[in-house]
């Protein structure tokens, strides 16, 4: 072999050995440049990650910062609102003391003008039954229509002040309707006959679920407004059966109500153009009173009425059953020939000086053999004067001095007369409380101011 036959073998295979290192080279190399690609990319994901994370921890922080300032504010709010209810609770408060205050001082000034008013009526019905020269009729008819004016606003105002707060609450018992409406027929039929009106009552038997105050006090404004606007004719009290309902109806032949006027008519201070062209006084609350009473009730008003023909109200009271003591027939206003009561025994209690005077002026004037008493202190000395004076009828004020009342009064009467006799309470107070301890007491309530014709219808009762 040649010696540059060697050299450049070896030549050759150094060649050949190079490339093979070259190619692990690149081999290497591509490997580390994945790697590195690897890396990088885990190294941007987490320094994406951190940098997200940082951004969370950025948005919270702002977020804390945005919560405790909305809690801040909330918090200040809260306290702002309890001050504020704090404050309504205040008001409420002394609106509600206002409001109790308003009807005691209503319901105390009503009574000590409700008095003198049952005294003077009773004084002026005395001086009705003397002989007197026209003038002087003249002069007692005119101090009577005011005193009545004064007795009905007297009672609107009590009315609208209980009303108002709520103080009103209904007594629903069982209750004949005769009971309600015979005594207000005897109470309006002098009013209606002064203005030639027949004021007619077709009684019955019907017994119906209703408080009798407050339906007595429906029945005699809507009685009152239809003697007030019919001028010729009659009104007429009915009741009839309507299903499970009695629908107590009242009519007049006055000028009617326009049916633009029939919802405007319930509400306060209202009044119909026929009061206005007829100068019809008043205040334009007696249906609103009605009205108010009904729903409170839970009886339904309605109404129906032609122009120039007259009006009917009608008022829906459930129906119990049939009174089988009530014989129906039809009550009139005609008075009754039977002015005394030959010498029926009456006692009286009353702490007013003014009533007894006048009471003792009326019941002598009707032929009645009465005593007086001031207080029940005054009971046993009656018994030990005159033992053998057997009175038929108590008349008895429901409010007498030092806390006593006349309901106890006729308790200690009951325990000392061996003889049974019947009892009257006479007052103000209209409230059902005082109703429900009169009718436990087995007494008859009678309301102030008394008209002296009411008076007499319950004595003729009471005596037959």
């Amino acid at each position: 072999m040649h010696h540059d036959d060697r050299f450049n073998g070896l030549d050759e295979l150094t060649v050949s050995h190079d490339g093979d290192t070259r190619d692990l080279l690149v081999e290497k190399l591509e490997k580390l440049a994945k790697i590195n690609h690897a890396l990088m990319q885990r190294v941007e994901r987490s320094m994406d990650q951190q940098a997200n994370a940082f951004s969370l921890f950025q948005t919270a922080i702002s977020l804390e910062s945005q919560v405790r300032l909305r809690t801040d504010e909330l918090k200040n709010t809260l306290e702002r609102l309890e001050f504020s209810n704090t404050e309504l609770v205040t008001a409420r408060d002394a609106a509600e003391r206002a409001n109790r205050f308003k009807t005691r001082f209503f319901t105390a000034v009503g009574h000590d003008l409700l008095q003198p008013l049952h005294a003077a009526k009773l004084s002026l019905s005395a001086m009705q039954g003397t002989d007197g020269d026209e003038d002087q009729e003249r002069l007692i008819a005119s101090v009577d229509h005011a005193l009545v004016s004064i007795e009905e606003i007297l009672k609107t105002i009590l009315d609208l002040s209980k009303l108002e707060d709520g103080y009103i609450k209904p007594a629903v018992k069982e209750v004949v309707l005769d009971d309600v409406c015979c005594p207000l027929v005897s109470e309006l039929g002098a009013i209606a006959r002064t203005k030639g009106l027949k004021l007619e009552y077709r009684s019955n038997n019907f017994i119906v679920q209703t408080d009798p105050l407050m339906l007595r006090r429906i029945l005699q404004n809507l009685l009152a407004n239809a003697v007030r606007y019919a001028q010729t004719g009659k009104v007429l009290l009915a009741a009839r059966r309507r299903g499970r309902d009695v629908r107590i109806e009242v009519w007049d032949t006055g000028p009617g109500i326009e049916p633009m006027e029939r919802e405007k008519i319930f509400e306060e201070f209202q009044r119909g153009a026929a009061s206005e062209a007829a100068d019809i006084s008043g205040f334009g609350l007696g249906l609103s009173i009605a009205q108010r009473m009904s729903d409170t009730l839970g009886h339904t008003l309605d109404l129906c009425s032609k122009p120039d023909k007259g009006t009917c109200f009608q008022v829906y009271t459930p129906y119990v059953g049939d009174a089988v003591d009530n014989v129906a027939g039809t009550v009139s206003n005609v008075p009754s020939q039977v002015y005394g009561f030959e010498d029926a025994k009456i006692l009286v209690i009353d702490n007013e000086a003014s009533v007894l005077g006048a009471m003792k002026t009326v019941l002598e004037n009707w032929s009645c053999d009465c005593r007086f008493l001031r207080s029940k202190a005054e009971i046993a000395e009656l018994f030990e004067k005159e033992p053998y004076f057997q009175f038929q009828v108590v008349l008895a004020d429901y409010h007498l001095d030092r806390g006593e009342t006349g309901v106890r009064a006729i308790e200690q009467l009951r325990r000392l007369c061996p003889v049974a006799f019947k009892a009257v309470i006479v007052t103000a107070d209209h409230s059902s409380e005082t109703a429900d301890v009169v009718a436990n007491a087995d007494c008859q309530l009678l309301l102030k101011p008394v008209r002296p014709a009411e008076l007499r219808a319950l004595l003729q009762h009471l005596l037959a």
